[in-house]
């Protein structure tokens, strides 16, 4: 499996992340996600959702952790974030007072989350 993100709206799915250069453990950034973060951070998007190989209940890495704060330093916003295995997912959203403390919670699986785990089996 590689790691795959998707940007989520209250619709759905807006943009999926299948960047060249991912691998199970990476996810690279690009222009275009964050052109299109950048472009929705007045919208009422709701967050991005990313894939971790194996199975189990994921948890954050430090550098997802760094990542989700970063972005939304940047974005001026708070976002969901949600993490996939094969066969868990969690969401986590800020919790503070420390800029890397996130709180993880269990979430419904979306109807999307079956296709971010679809492309994370590659191409």
């Amino acid at each position: 499996m590689i790691e795959t993100g998707v940007i989520v709206t209250d619709i759905g799915p807006v943009y999926w992340h299948l960047p060249q250069g991912r691998t199970g453990g990476s996810l690279p950034d690009s222009r275009k996600l964050w052109d299109v973060l950048w472009e929705l951070r007045r919208e009422p998007f709701l967050g991005f959702a990313h894939s971790h190989p194996g199975s189990g209940v994921p948890g954050p890495s430090m550098t997802d952790l760094t990542t989700f704060s970063g972005v939304e330093l940047a974005l001026g916003r708070r976002l969901s974030w949600w993490i996939t295995s094969s066969s868990h997912m969690i969401g986590l959203n800020f919790e503070g007072p420390d800029k890397y403390n996130y709180n993880s919670f269990p979430v419904r699986e979306p109807y999307w989350a079956s296709q971010l785990r679809e492309f994370s089996k590659g191409q």
